[in-house]
C-alpha cells in the first residue's frame, strides 16, 4: 500500500465559480504510478466546494441557480453579522457540497463516467487562490 500526495492550485473568480479539475487529478494518479486503489481530492477552506458533474455550460448555469435558491448571498446570515465580510452564503452553501470526494483507481484511471468530470466549486464572494490536496492511496 502506498500514498502519494500532491497539491493543486486553481485561481477562481468565486461567486459559484465551477473548474473542471479532472485533468490534474488524473495527472497526479498517472504520476503517483498506483494502478488500483483510491484518489481523494480535498479542498482546503471553508467556501469551497469538490463534486462531480457533466462540465457543460447548461448545468454550469443550473447548479449556481440552485445554490442562489437554496442559499441566496442576499439573505442575513449570522456569519456576516459577526465578521462583516458579507459571504456567509459562501459557508453555507460549501458546507452543502462538502470539500471533498474520492474515486475508485482501476489500472490506473478514474473510474467516472462518460459525462463525469471532477469539479472545484467557488462560493466565495470574490476571486481566490484555492489550494486542493490530491492523495492517490493504492498498490
Amino acid at each position: 500500500m502506498a500514498v502519494c500526495t500532491r497539491m493543486i492550485s486553481v485561481r477562481s473568480r468565486g461567486d459559484c465559480d465551477v473548474t473542471d479539475i479532472t485533468p490534474q487529478v488524473a495527472e497526479a494518479i498517472e504520476d503517483s504510478g498506483l494502478l488500483e486503489g483510491l484518489v481523494h481530492v480535498f479542498v482546503t477552506g471553508s467556501t469551497a466546494g469538490v463534486t462531480t458533474i457533466e462540465f457543460e455550460s447548461g448545468l454550469l448555469s443550473d447548479v449556481k441557480g440552485f445554490f442562489e435558491r437554496i442559499a441566496p448571498q442576499g439573505d442575513v446570515y449570522a456569519h456576516n453579522e459577526r465578521w462583516h465580510d458579507g459571504n456567509g452564503h459562501s459557508h453555507v452553501r460549501a458546507s452543502l457540497l462538502g470539500p471533498s470526494i474520492c474515486v475508485p483507481v482501476i489500472g490506473g484511471k478514474m473510474t467516472l463516467g462518460a459525462w463525469q468530470q471532477i469539479v472545484l466549486v467557488d462560493f466565495d464572494n470574490r476571486p481566490r487562490n484555492r489550494e486542493l490536496v490530491v492523495q492517490v492511496i493504492g498498490e
